[in-house]
């Protein structure tokens, strides 16, 4: 894995105070997975930044190193890794989600 795709995750990550690593676009996700993470954190309006692998091979592979998990999409909030989709949808069905994202004081998206 190369330090440039490690330091451009790590910029991201720095960049967003929520951020999405995930396959597509928030309008196009290519995967059911990447779907799912997209409509939890919609239907909690809280503004977000994504970062689609797909389009960077380095990123793709780097991101599993950098979190230290093997699978995509990933939730970064302030900085940390929260989890996948399957921890994202567990954590919003018990109200940790919102919690979270609360106690972080992040932003919620002006409607």
């Amino acid at each position: 894995m190369s330090d440039d795709a490690q330091t451009r995750i790590a910029e991201a990550v720095r960049s967003a105070d929520v951020l999405l690593f995930m396959k597509g676009t928030p309008l196009f996700p290519q995967c059911g997975f990447s779907s799912r993470a997209i409509a939890i954190l919609d239907h909690l309006g809280v503004e977000y930044a994504t970062v689609d692998v797909l389009q960077d091979q380095g990123i793709r592979q780097g991101i599993k190193q950098f979190s230290d998990w093997p699978t995509i999409p990933q939730l970064y909030v302030k900085g940390e890794f929260v989890g996948g989709s399957d921890i994202m949808m567990e954590m919003y069905e018990a109200g940790e989600l919102t919690e979270l994202l609360d106690g972080k004081g992040v932003a919620r998206a002006q409607a």
